[in-house]
């Protein structure tokens, strides 16, 4: 193929194609001769190593998402109905064989959706820099981006309370909440751990604008934690479909530094966003954040129309219940609590000092 053997395996290793002792495929074959011509046009190896690492792990999870997802959806309930005849059988295979087919162009679909939107963000990249509107970037893949971070509060003890699969529907609640918002606001999310995403802006008003609406969003649901979020503003590495470096971090420790309902944010957001209208800025000091040399200059952003009426907080998980939302009352030491559910109250009468602190 007129491969270097060296470029070979590095390729193997970064696209994950194969365990040791596996035979080597035709198809295997026509993808590293596709590398080569990929190279040959000019895509040096540690891009072409970026595109492959995030092509393998996005195509593994799609492909596990599929076969997952169609063994407890469709498998299981169907072997619970009874013994596996040759007619369930039967079943099953005609109804993955209607599926399969489906798959390819599912992918090429949102691949297509994905490509429309990653030229747009590189046409606005070409723009910013013809009109000198971007510093020259001190290595590649260097860009300029607005990061937020944002969570659940308190999420922890609400899955401990509530159990996993009452914090996987939450999960799912916030999820679409936050999707909804980053779409609404020309955001990207970029990855989601537990309750918690990252998500990148190429301005600052979007990026405040989107944790204004997810706050909004989140005090509307019923039955639904608080918020917390951190936003920053600088230059990072976008690296395999990611973002990494320094003002990552300061993103990340300002969420993790803010308390519920609360969005902190750097300077240097507030000076390209201070006009956004419908948006109230609070200076609070400088801070300092756990593993962040110096320390930060934090504002705080809120909704100028004023803050939500309060809503009741269980003190067991942590869920926040509006009017008619409250399933128990308690009164101790002339305090009322307030809880989602019995549940919450047995544990909080079983041990009602250790949630009071």
């Amino acid at each position: 193929m007129g491969i270097d053997v060296a470029v070979i395996r590095r390729l193997i290793d970064v696209a994950g194609i194969g365990e040791h002792g596996d035979r080597v495929t035709d198809e295997d074959i026509d993808f590293l001769r596709s590398a080569r011509i990929a190279m040959e046009a000019g895509l040096p190896e540690e891009a072409l190593a970026q595109i492959l690492h995030v092509y393998a792990d996005t195509m593994g999870r799609a492909a596990e998402v599929g076969a997952r997802t169609s063994h407890f959806y469709i498998h299981q309930p169907i072997a619970e109905s009874g013994p596996m005849t040759g007619e369930i059988m039967e079943q099953l295979e005609e109804t993955f064989s209607r599926i399969e087919p489906l798959v390819e162009p599912a992918l090429l679909y949102f691949h297509r959706k994905g490509m429309e939107r990653a030229r747009w963000e590189d046409m606005l990249m070409h723009l910013e820099e013809e009109a000198g509107l971007t510093e020259k970037p001190d290595a590649p893949g260097q860009v300029r981006r607005a990061i937020l971070f944002t969570d659940l509060a308190g999420f922890t003890p609400l899955a401990e309370a509530m159990g996993d699969v009452r914090a996987a529907e939450v999960l799912e609640s916030f999820a679409a909440v936050v999707r909804h918002s980053v779409r609404h606001c020309h955001g990207r999310i970029v990855k989601q751990i537990g309750d918690g995403f990252m998500i990148v802006f190429p301005e600052c008003y979007s990026a405040v604008s989107c944790a204004l609406e997810l706050e909004e969003r989140a005090c509307e649901q019923p039955q639904f934690p608080a918020l917390r979020s951190g936003v920053h503003w600088g230059p990072v590495l976008y690296r395999e479909g990611d973002y990494v470096g320094s003002n990552v971090n300061i993103a990340s420790r300002l969420a993790v530094e803010a308390g519920r309902h609360q969005i902190l944010l750097t300077e240097e957001v507030w000076r390209r966003a201070r006009d956004l209208e419908g948006a109230e800025f609070q200076r609070l000091g400088k801070r300092r954040l756990k593993g962040i040399a110096n320390d930060i200059e934090v504002l705080e952003v809120r909704p100028a129309a004023g803050a939500a009426a309060a809503r009741a907080v269980d003190p067991v998980c942590g869920m926040e219940l509006g009017p008619g939302e409250v399933a128990a009352h308690l009164t101790l030491d002339g305090h009322e609590q307030c809880f989602c559910s019995e549940s919450c109250l047995r544990r909080f009468v079983a041990s009602p000092h250790s949630y009071v602190a």
